[in-house]
């Protein structure tokens, strides 16, 4: 199942009218973080690696509208660090909100009973609650014990509002097939969220455990088997056919990493939200002036295993667009 059908109508006529535009090069989402703060210390994650005044400092409001408003993109991802330490988030959400963009707020769930009541639900917004794996795979990936568990239950709470809930799980080569199939059952059938997101684990720079990323080869068999059986087409998959085909070694793409770039307080982040190979002040500086062709597998050694949604998902969804056959079948199985 991929995203909603309204929201899929919208971002097709975005990506056509680009297309008769003749832009060769557009953002579909912006993975927008307005602070690196965090209040965990997850083995995979670079960013709480920054200095301590780094970490203190806060984008303001409208400086992360602005830069949505520049760019052009219908979606944003607003992540971190832990975006509900912003002290302003409840504002920035409604404010995207108002402007129609897509807002997926990407959350470890910690703050969410805290900060509940400055959200109101809508079409256009959507938690994305990061769980890894059962309760024990889970706690061991973000380092603290008992997360789990006020992360399911800050799901059940948001459920019985009436937000729509969306969840992320990235898997490391210490999953097998069968914690994939674990977790998304459980997300699936008895946590009963909107749709899952997954994603290999790619290797930041500054991730204090470089030991357990994914290698391309392992991937597409850790993929393959766990959606066998049935899996893949009963699962609530927020992804397009096409990525997940991807994942499963049964076609390849190139990266299109500035289809959903980076936006944080250093700037537009080259080239790509997992890599800092500089800053551009403008998303049309970050366009002309970063040399596309240089990075992905096979042209840069730090991309060799990298599978990761923000640089083969748009690759996926250009494709689907581009595709008659593709855009039933994406359609049929959303």
């Amino acid at each position: 199942m991929g995203m909603p059908v309204r929201q899929s109508i919208r971002i097709g006529s975005y990506v056509l009218g680009n297309k008769l535009r003749r832009r060769e090069k557009f953002p579909l989402l912006v993975e927008l973080e307005p602070l690196f703060a965090c209040n965990l210390a997850c083995a995979g994650c670079g960013k709480i690696q920054h200095p301590a005044d780094v970490l203190k400092k806060r984008m303001p409001v409208e400086q992360a509208l602005a830069a949505m408003r520049e760019c052009g993109a219908p979606m944003v991802s607003i992540a971190g660090g832990e975006p509900l330490m912003h002290p302003q988030i409840g504002e920035l959400v409604d404010e995207l909100v108002k402007m129609k963009r897509y807002v997926f707020l990407c959350t470890n769930a910690l703050l969410i009973p805290k900060k509940l009541d400055r959200f109101k639900p809508s079409r256009y917004f959507t938690w994305v609650v990061h769980l890894d794996g059962l309760r024990e795979r889970h706690d061991e990936s973000v380092c603290k014990e008992g997360v789990f568990d006020e992360a399911v239950a800050a799901v059940r709470e948001l459920r019985r509002r009436g937000f729509r809930v969306t969840t992320n799980t990235t898997i490391f080569d210490t999953d097998s097939p069968q914690d994939v199939i674990d977790i998304l059952d459980y997300l699936n059938d008895d946590l009963r969220v909107d749709q899952m997101m997954i994603s290999p684990g790619y290797a930041y720079e500054k991730a204090p455990d470089q030991q357990h990323f994914l290698p391309v080869k392992q991937t597409r068999e850790l993929f393959h088997k766990a959606f066998s059986n049935g899996n893949r087409e009963r699962w609530r998959l927020n992804h397009s056919p096409l990525f997940l085909d991807f994942l499963e070694g049964k076609t390849d793409f190139p990266c299109t990493a500035w289809a959903i770039p980076s936006y944080s307080l250093f700037g537009w982040q080259k080239p790509c939200y997992l890599m800092s190979d500089g800053y551009a002040a403008t998303y049309k500086e970050l366009l002309e002036e970063t040399d596309w062709d240089s990075y992905g597998r096979g042209n840069d050694p730090r991309c060799a295993n990298c599978m990761a949604h923000c640089g083969y998902e748009p690759t996926a969804v250009f494709a689907t667009l581009g595709s008659l056959r593709e855009s039933v079948r994406a359609l049929r199985e959303s």
